[in-house]
């Protein structure tokens, strides 16, 4: 399922606009609670989730019939990418709304409750929604990647008081987008977000947290990557009109080098606001790859 990409990207471009018309005092996060800021928030995040509800609705669902509410097996489809996809988009949702809740002075409590469950909550109607569509479903699968998303943002608040470990997410394009456009992407934007076989997920660990040693930069981290390909179809199934070189469906794991664009020091919240946004790509880097059919590969620089 690719709607939670769409989700993702109506989030942060939101959160984008709204720190550029702001101003240093005013994204300053506040030191005790304060009323106005918690209604804009709550306000704001009704207005934008209810938003981005009626369009998903008008956009996605309407043109196919309902059902009843019933639940589907997908967790064979596209080798768990999708999945990879809703553990990215829960975690970086509840980060949202966590942040939201602590700019407006909101207790640690509330954050973790009440903010850090926004992308589960979220994700949650959009799988209802799914299980009233005649050509889908809700499915379990989701649900539980939307549950482990959310629970690694709340379980290193808990451990640590801070995200030692973040999801990221890079994209290269694909031959396989091509074979069948309509389903993976006719255009850069829409490949991002739909073809699986040029997506690559990580977690981003950084190091110093873990060290604790001056030697090693605070901004310094190692990440572990995800990815597959060969994926014109969800499952195995065959396309008649696809003909690929090269179609066998592979897992794909990487290790690399990252930066965490959140510890790089500045007094700037404007700055701190934007590098918190971009903090959800994975930098370019050397990687080696390691495929699941054997064999491994260095990549001088991969994206």
């Amino acid at each position: 399922m690719k709607k939670q990409h769409y989700i993702f990207l109506f989030f942060c471009c939101s959160s984008l606009l709204w720190a550029q018309n702001g101003i240093e005092n005013f994204l300053k996060p506040s030191d005790s609670l304060n009323h106005t800021r918690l209604k804009a928030v709550v306000i704001s995040e009704t207005v934008i989730g209810a938003t981005a509800l009626i369009g998903l609705n008008q956009l996605w669902y309407a043109d196919y019939p309902r059902s009843d509410f019933h639940f589907i097996n997908d967790n064979a489809e596209w080798l768990q990418m999708d999945k990879a996809g809703h553990v990215f988009s829960a975690y970086h949702l509840g980060s949202f709304g966590a942040n939201a809740l602590k700019w407006s002075g909101s207790s640690r409590k509330s954050q973790l409750i009440y903010g850090s469950t926004l992308g589960l909550a979220f994700l949650t109607t959009v799988e209802i929604f799914d299980g009233y569509s005649a050509n889908w479903g809700a499915s379990l699968g989701d649900v539980a990647a939307n549950v482990s998303g959310t629970a690694l943002f709340v379980s290193q608040e808990l451990l640590w008081k801070e995200q030692r470990i973040v999801p990221k997410f890079s994209f290269h394009t694909t031959p396989y987008a091509s074979a069948r456009p309509n389903v993976l992407g006719s255009s850069l934007s829409e490949q991002i977000l739909k073809d699986y076989n040029g997506q690559t997920y990580w977690l981003s660990a950084n190091i110093h947290s873990f060290t604790k040693t001056s030697k090693i930069p605070k901004w310094l981290n190692f990440a572990i990557g995800y990815g597959a390909e060969g994926m014109i179809t969800g499952n195995d199934e065959l396309v008649n009109t696809v003909f690929l070189p090269e179609s066998k469906r592979l897992r794909q794991f990487y290790l690399s080098l990252d930066v965490d664009l959140t510890k790089i020091e500045t007094k700037s919240h404007f700055v701190k606001t934007i590098l918190t946004i971009f903090n959800t790509i994975k930098i370019p880097a050397p990687t080696f790859e390691i495929r699941g059919c054997g064999g491994s590969k260095l990549h001088l620089i991969y994206f």
